[in-house]
C-alpha cells in the first residue's frame, strides 16, 4: 500500500483546496464498500427487461429510418441553398441517434441488455456490425478496461503518459492551434485509429490490433469470437459495396459516411471526457484498487444529448460500479449512490465544447506530486 492511502481527510481537504479550481477525487480507501453503495440502489435497478430494452431500438431505428426517408426523397427536391443547409442537419441528427445505437450496443456487450447473453451478443453484434465496430474485440478489450480504471500499467484506452514519455514534439503542441489540432485527429480519426493500431490504448510487447485474433489483446478462448467480430464488419462493407455500386460512393459517403464519422467522433469524445479531468486521479500498482480506479470517473452533462445517449454521459459513474445495469435505471441509481459516494462521486456541468478543450490543455500528462501521494498520478500541463 502507497503513502497515497494513509493521507486523512483533513489532509485530503486542505490539498483540494491549494491546487486550484476542480476539487480532486479523493484518494483514500473509501468508506464504504462496493456492498453498500450496492444496497442504497432499489433493487429494481439491476432489473434488465427485455421488452423495454428493444423498445428503446424501436425507438431510434424509428427516427432513423424517418431521417432516411428524409433523406433520401426529401432533401435532394429542396431548392438551393436550402438543400446545403438540409445535408448538414441531417448528418448532425443521424450521427447522433446512431450513437445512441451504439451504447446499446455497448450494452449489449456488458450483459446490461437482457438476462440471456447469447440474445446480448446476437443483438450486440448485428449493430455493433452495422456500425462497423468489431463487437466481441471491443467487448473484451472494454471489459479489460473496467477490470482496471485508472490503472496506468493495465487500462486499456486513454491511458496517460508520463512526462517523461511525451513524443519530443509534445511541447509544441501545447498551445490553442496544437490542441486544435489534437482534437480534430482525435475526433476524425481515434476510434479507427484505436482499432487498428491501439493507438491511446495500452501498451503491449508487439502490435495489437482489434481486428487480429491472434493479437496480444485477447486469449485462446476468444479468439474465434473475433474471427466472428471481423466477419460482421466485412459483411457490412460488402453491403456498402454493393450500394455503392449501385447508387455511387458519393451516396454511399452522403447517406452513411459522414454520420458514421460523427458517431465516432462522439464515441471518442465521450469516452475521453468520462475518464479526463484535471479532478481525476491514475495510479500505479502500488497503490491502484478496483474500488478507487471504478470511482476515477466523471459524469458529464451533455443537455438534450443525454437522452439521445441514453445517458451514457451523465451515469458514468454507476456503469463503472455496475456495468450489467440496464441503462434506463441508470439514473435513479446514480441519484441513489450520491449520498454514500459524497465527495468520490465526481460530476462536471461545463458545456462540452469548453470541457474538451480545458481537458486538452490541462490534461497532457500525468505525474507524482511527492511523498505523500506516492503511486498516485495527477493530470499537469507544465513543460
Amino acid at each position: 500500500m502507497g503513502a497515497g492511502g494513509r493521507m486523512t481527510p483533513k489532509e485530503h481537504k486542505s490539498q483540494r483546496l491549494q491546487k486550484g479550481t476542480f476539487p480532486r477525487v479523493p484518494t483514500e480507501k473509501p468508506p464504504f464498500t462496493l456492498g453498500q453503495i450496492k444496497k442504497a440502489i432499489p433493487p429494481h435497478c439491476f432489473e434488465r427487461s427485455v421488452l423495454r430494452s428493444f423498445s428503446f431500438i424501436l425507438y431510434d431505428l424509428i427516427i432513423i429510418s424517418t431521417l432516411l426517408y428524409l433523406a433520401l426523397y426529401q432533401i435532394p427536391s429542396l431548392p438551393s441553398p436550402f438543400n446545403y443547409i438540409a445535408w448538414p442537419l441531417y448528418w448532425i441528427c443521424q450521427g447522433c441517434v446512431c450513437t445512441g445505437i451504439w451504447v446499446i450496443a455497448h450494452e449489449c456487450g456488458h450483459h446490461a441488455f437482457s438476462d440471456y447473453q447469447l440474445l446480448d451478443d446476437v443483438v450486440g453484434l448485428v449493430l455493433h456490425s452495422a456500425l462497423l465496430v468489431p463487437y466481441f474485440s471491443w467487448k473484451y478489450s472494454h471489459r479489460r478496461h473496467h477490470s482496471n480504471t485508472g490503472s496506468l500499467e493495465r487500462d486499456e484506452v486513454f491511458v496517460p503518459r508520463p512526462k517523461s514519455s511525451l513524443p519530443w514534439f509534445s511541447k509544441y503542441l501545447n498551445n490553442p492551434p496544437g490542441r486544435f489540432i489534437f482534437l480534430f485527429v482525435s475526433l476524425s480519426m481515434g476510434w479507427p485509429l484505436y482499432l487498428a493500431f491501439n493507438l491511446s490504448g495500452r501498451p503491449y510487447s508487439r502490435f495489437a490490433c482489434h481486428y487480429d485474433p491472434y493479437g496480444p489483446i485477447y486469449s485462446d478462448r476468444e479468439r474465434a469470437q473475433i474471427f466472428i467480430s471481423d466477419a460482421g464488419v466485412l459483411t457490412v462493407f460488402y453491403a456498402l459495396y454493393k450500394l455503392a455500386t449501385a447508387f455511387s460512393l458519393g451516396w454511399v459517403i452522403r447517406i452513411y459516411g459522414v454520420p458514421l464519422l460523427i458517431v465516432n467522433g462522439w464515441l471518442v469524445l465521450i469516452t475521453y471526457l468520462q475518464h479526463t479531468h484535471p479532478a481525476l486521479p491514475h495510479y500505479d500498482s502500488s497503490e491502484w484498487d478496483w474500488l478507487r480506479g471504478a470511482l476515477a470517473t466523471v459524469d458529464r452533462d451533455y443537455g438534450i444529448l443525454n437522452k439521445v445517449f441514453h445517458n451514457i454521459t451523465d451515469t458514468h459513474v454507476a456503469h463503472h460500479l455496475f456495468s450489467t445495469m440496464p441503462h434506463y435505471n441508470a439514473m435513479e441509481a446514480t441519484q441513489a449512490i450520491k449520498p454514500v459516494l459524497g465527495e468520490y462521486y465526481q460530476f462536471d456541468g461545463t458545456p462540452v465544447y469548453k470541457a474538451m478543450y480545458r481537458e486538452a490543455k490541462e490534461c497532457v500528462y500525468v505525474e507524482s506530486e511527492g511523498e505523500k501521494q506516492k503511486g498516485v498520478y495527477w493530470y499537469n500541463n507544465k513543460f
